[in-house]
């Protein structure tokens, strides 16, 4: 078999330590094999760099476990060509691991090149997307506080929640600020409203009849500074967000032209895409997303084959859009939904049209184009005579005599 890299590293990555085998492929062809551990703290890695750049190596080879890849990949990837490899895809035979037998079966692996590479973005990305899901993180924290601030508030009698659609709007923070001073005439709770929801009043006075413990009154005032807090560093994550993606505006302005996509969303997808020049079609990058089917075919026996998991941050932005999409009438993503739905349930078709978005977004970026919607009536013009003749056939079904003629003809005829 032949050698594609005569000078390589595997590395068999720990928490606390990191065992490098390097592999030298002689002028006569001796093979010679050199392991050696290391600490992953920054002073044994770098020394470590050190070490390989001294044997010659040009390609480092490591599993991706977790996250304790990433420390490595930081101080390695100027200095080498790195292989960040999925664990499943070189498992070596059962009763010989240790982790010296590991780096070395990475190293020859890699050596013959029959390592597939996982596809790792640039630092710069890298980085976005950490502050994308850390603000996806805060959301998803900010959300649970405001369920538990319901859960208090119902405990306490007070059923704000009945009345008020956001429990920490602006009417509402103020008749909750005002009850936690110690305000508990229901009357004067109810005139802090605000807007249409003043049309209330009287809801409101029955629905602030509170009994207001001290351990709850304890917890509102911890929940309500959580979620103000929360709300701060929320803005601050997306100020940041805002800044790093700057350089992108075109790519957001292409992005939010397509239904279903605003601000956020935009944002997060665009930090979530790979480099689209590493997909030669967009059915490389919807299974590299997990949103087409898997294969799954056995004795000439095609089985039912879910999704892949793909990448989770790209596939839920994906699928978020995708329900928003299926709710703007008279567009062709709505009309590809409800015709899916009726056959397949609603989240197999917010697949579909999460996967229709991506095919989409791939040639929007790379030819620099924004979304053209096909319109509802596509799959009915598509197909006309076929869907001429299933209406035709239905009328006459119930006793109709039908005469179907093109509307230029019936035009000329003075029908219309």
């Amino acid at each position: 078999m032949d050698i594609l890299y005569p000078r390589c590293c595997g590395l068999d990555v720990h928490r606390k330590t990191v065992v490098a085998c390097v592999r030298l492929v002689g002028p006569r062809g001796k093979v010679t094999r050199e392991a050696r551990t290391f600490v992953t703290t920054t002073e044994e890695v770098l020394l470590l760099s050190h070490w390989l750049n001294e044997r010659g190596v040009t390609h480092v080879a490591m599993e991706s476990t977790g996250v304790l890849w990433k420390p490595i990949y930081n101080l390695l990837e100027e200095a080498f060509k790195l292989v960040l490899v999925n664990p499943a895809h070189i498992k070596n035979v059962s009763g010989r691991k240790t982790d010296v037998c590991d780096a070395e079966w990475i190293a020859d692996l890699l050596a013959h090149g029959l390592i597939r590479a996982s596809y790792v973005p640039d630092r710069a990305r890298r980085e976005l997307r950490e502050l994308v899901r850390y603000r996806r993180s805060l959301v998803w924290e900010r959300t649970a506080e405001v369920n538990r601030l319901h859960k208090v508030l119902e405990g306490a009698n007070v059923k704000l929640g009945s009345v008020v659609s956001n429990l920490v709007g602006k009417s509402a923070r103020m008749i909750l600020a005002a009850l936690l001073e110690g305000e508990s005439d229901p009357q004067v709770l109810a005139a802090l409203a605000h807007g249409r929801l003043r049309k209330k009043q009287d809801e409101l006075a029955r629905a602030l009849q509170a009994r207001v413990g001290p351990h709850q009154h304890f917890t509102l005032v911890q929940l309500l500074t959580h979620i103000d807090y929360l709300d701060e560093a929320i803005t601050q994550v997306e100020t940041e967000i805002e800044e790093r993606e700057r350089p992108f505006q075109a790519e957001l302005a292409c992005l939010q032209t397509a239904p279903g996509i605003k601000q956020l969303a935009a944002q997060t997808i665009l930090a979530a895409l790979p480099d689209l020049r590493y997909f030669p079609s967009p059915n490389h990058l919807a299974s590299w997303t997990g949103l087409c089917p898997g294969n799954n075919e056995s004795a000439g026996k095609r089985k039912s084959a879910k999704t892949g998991k793909g990448y989770r941050l790209l596939r839920e932005a994906l699928i978020e859009a995708a329900w928003a999409a299926s709710r703007k009438k008279g567009s062709y993503l709505s009309t590809l939904f409800h015709r899916l739905a009726a056959r397949r349930g609603p989240k197999r078709a917010a697949l579909a049209v999460a996967h229709s978005l991506l095919i989409s977004i791939y040639y929007m970026l790379t030819r620099g184009l924004q979304y053209q919607d096909l319109g509802a009536t596509y799959f009915d013009l598509r197909k006309r005579i076929q869907v001429k003749k299933r209406l035709v056939r239905r009328l006459e079904a119930i006793g109709y005599a039908v005469s179907v003629q093109p509307v230029a003809v019936a035009v000329e005829a003075g029908i219309f």
